[in-house]
Formats: structure tokens, C-alpha cells, sequence
């Protein structure tokens, strides 16, 4: 008899989880997920942007220097690129740093390369990303005419 209780309270402990019980969980678990998501979704979206905004006042950075050594700025035609490597088309740099200005170009968070007017539309030069759209000219475009929006 003894033997029967002992082998009765084994099976009672070794029973598991009912599907009810594990669907609960996965339940909970969904909730949990769909509270949290958006959150940290909204988060990596803010934080693209500010490393945008960062990454084209440091070309506007460079590009000071750049005009400061040659007394002007590279042409849109000549792009960024003229902080890496000495221009090779018209107006031919007079005092082009050895080293260049950057070690290299950065692409946007969004896998893009950087764009440059020069002369801008907005100011002397604008330096911009086409944004998390990708698209030319549309609202969420980050330039050096906005940077004080996405830095504060």
C-alpha cells in the first residue's frame, strides 16, 4: 500500500503543464511583447536620426576646414567625396590636405550615401540625408538647415 501512495504522489509531480496553462503563458508573454515593442521601435527610429543629424554636422565640420585651406567650398559636382580625395575636376583645390579631411564617407542609418548642394538652396552648402523614406525632398529629410530640430 505504501508502495501505491509513493508511485501516486510521483505521477502528481511529474504531470507537466496543460495546453490551457502554456497557453496563458504564451498569452502573457504576447501582452508583455506588444506593451514593450513599440517602445523600443521608436527608440532605434530617434536614435537613426540624432546619429543623421551628428554625422552631417561633422561633414559640415570638414567641409569648414576644406574651405578654409582652398577658399572654397567642393561643388556639388565634385560631392563629398572631395573630403577623402583631392578633387580631380574643376575647381582644382589649391592647399588639399595630404591626408584629406575624413578618413572616409559615411552612408546615412538608412544605408544611403550623404548628399551635397554646393551652392545650396538653403544656405551656403547643404549637406543632407534623404531621410527614413529614402525620397528626395519630402518632410523627413535631415540637412544642416534643420540640425537644431533633431539635436536638442
Amino acid at each position: 500500500m505504501k508502495q501505491l501512495d509513493s508511485l501516486n504522489k510521483y505521477k502528481r509531480k511529474n504531470k507537466g503543464f496543460t495546453l490551457i496553462e502554456v497557453m496563458v503563458v504564451l498569452l502573457i508573454i504576447g501582452i508583455m511583447a506588444g506593451m514593450i515593442a513599440p517602445q523600443i521601435l521608436g527608440n532605434q527610429e530617434e536614435a537613426q536620426i540624432k546619429t543623421a543629424a551628428i554625422d552631417i554636422q561633422s561633414l559640415e565640420n570638414a567641409l569648414t576646414q576644406y574651405k578654409l585651406s582652398n577658399n572654397v567650398f567642393p561643388t556639388t559636382e565634385q560631392g563629398l567625396e572631395a573630403l577623402v580625395s583631392e578633387p580631380t575636376v574643376d575647381p582644382i583645390p589649391r592647399n588639399y590636405r595630404a591626408n584629406g579631411y575624413i578618413t572616409r564617407l559615411p552612408n546615412d542609418p538608412w544605408n544611403n550615401p550623404y548628399q551635397l548642394l554646393s551652392p545650396g538652396e538653403l544656405g551656403q552648402i547643404d549637406i543632407f540625408s534623404n531621410g527614413p523614406d529614402g525620397e528626395p525632398g519630402t518632410e523627413d529629410d535631415i540637412g544642416n538647415w534643420n540640425l537644431n530640430d533633431y539635436l536638442n
